[in-house]
């Protein structure tokens, strides 16, 4: 069962992916084109060419799982980054992702951080 924890890392393939790949599909891409290990228990997304449709990928202990979420309107907003490639996301930004909430709009409130 997915759960978008602060724990987990989350990555983003920074390209299109093919909506019609599969787990297994997915994960050569994660192996080959991020040179990341999919069977970490880290979650990998993917956005389609078109933008409507998202996969996650995660490994579970004994297997792959796999979430898609396609919109009937819309597109999903793709994170930007200033690294070509594949980089890591936060859960609160994935969740804003999935609920559709532009990214360049959210603005946090100054918190504590050790070493600042």
């Amino acid at each position: 069962m997915l759960h978008l924890s602060a724990s987990c890392r989350y990555f983003y393939y920074n390209g299109f992916a093919d909506m019609r790949k599969g787990a297994y599909s997915l994960s050569g891409l994660v192996r080959n084109e991020m040179r990341l290990e999919a069977l970490a228990g880290d979650v990998f997304i993917f956005i389609g060419r078109r933008g409507n449709k998202i996969k996650l990928l995660q490994w579970d202990t004994d297997g792959f799982a796999l979430y898609e979420k396609g919109l009937e309107r819309g597109v999903f907003e793709r994170p930007v980054s200033n690294t070509s490639g594949h980089f890591s996301i936060s859960a609160h930004q994935l969740q804003y992702i999935l609920q559709g909430i532009v990214l360049k709009s959210i603005r946090y409130k100054k918190r504590y951080s050790h070493g600042d």
